[in-house]
């Protein structure tokens, strides 16, 4: 069995598509249909079922794909340790950060990543916390940093930390001359224009929870996905957001924006590190991960992130 040829039938298998498996694996989708097609003749099984929307395992299929998974997964830890005897830890680490982390993140842990781990490779993707959440699940991103995640089955979910998220509002001559800003009840947010990522997004979805536990809703003026379109969008007067202080804090003008905490109830953002269960950890993934939880921690607690 070919290895090349169980990969491909993985990633298209997960994706559920050869033209996805393709852009994935940066592979042309008739040499990837070829190769699948080479490996079902090998076998003399139909793997996988090709249909309008895509491709779907078969009994089969599914069968193979619990093995393959492992299978290539044994490959790599035997690349790692490998790796070790010349004393590094080796192979390939693919990570998902939300935009506003990745700012503060993103290069401190490529700097500590290269010192610590310099015969492994990293790759770094910025996406909303459900595109990561669903890149995990089919092996695009091997750790991922998400914000409000729920539970599910085939994602193992680390608390991280809290952010508190505060009313951001353009800066003003008369808020220039506070001090120290006086909380809005989060009633009060509920009557203030918001310019606001649109569902599912973390944020989006916290702020109308906790706001139709008040018995009222947003006043949503626009849906921006995108923390730095958000922001400029607040200074040009289009209406105000809801962000953490690092969001505002690494933004290309922070002294543009008056922040002020939300009270009744506080709102705190929950991040946790995840990771697929379906697909047990290399040695350099868990290394990886432990330093991501220690980068963050260190970088993003500090004034207003609570540990867990």
């Amino acid at each position: 069995m070919d290895l090349k040829q169980l990969e491909y039938f993985v990633r298209v298998a997960e994706l559920g598509s050869f033209t996805r498996a393709g852009v994935a694996l940066n592979v042309a989708q008739p040499a990837l249909s070829r190769q699948v097609r080479l490996l079902e003749v090998e076998l003399r099984q139909s793997l996988l079922t090709r249909n309008g929307r895509g491709a779907a395992p078969t009994e089969a299929g599914k069968l193979l794909l619990e093995h393959g998974r492992g299978i290539l997964h044994q490959v790599e830890r035997a690349r790692e340790e490998l790796g070790r005897v010349r004393g590094a830890l080796a192979g390939r680490v693919a990570i998902g950060l939300p935009p506003s982390v990745a700012k503060l993140l993103a290069v401190p842990l490529i700097r500590e990543f290269r010192l610590r781990m310099p015969d492994a490779s990293l790759s770094i993707s910025e996406g909303l916390s459900v595109g990561m959440h669903e890149s995990l699940a089919t092996g695009r991103l091997d750790i991922a940093l998400l914000y409000n995640a729920s539970p599910v089955p085939d994602v193992e979910l680390t608390p991280l930390l809290e952010e508190q998220l505060f009313l951001v509002q353009a800066q003003s001559a008369k808020s220039r001359a506070v001090t120290k800003p006086r909380p809005v009840p989060l009633r009060e947010v509920a009557k203030v224009p918001l310019v606001i990522p649109s569902r599912p997004n973390a944020i989006r979805m916290l702020v109308e929870a906790e706001m139709a536990n008040l018995g009222c809703r947003p006043q949503v003026a626009l849906e921006i996905d995108g923390v730095a379109a958000i922001l400029d969008l607040v200074e040009d007067g289009a209406g105000a957001a809801v962000l953490s202080r690092n969001a505002v804090t690494t933004s290309a003008r922070p002294q543009a924006f008056a922040i002020r905490p939300i009270s009744a109830p506080t709102l705190r953002s929950k991040l946790s590190t995840a990771m697929s269960s379906q697909r047990p950890a290399t040695l350099t993934q868990k290394a990886a991960f432990q330093l991501i939880q220690q980068l963050t921690r260190k970088l993003l607690a500090p004034g207003e992130g609570r540990l867990k």
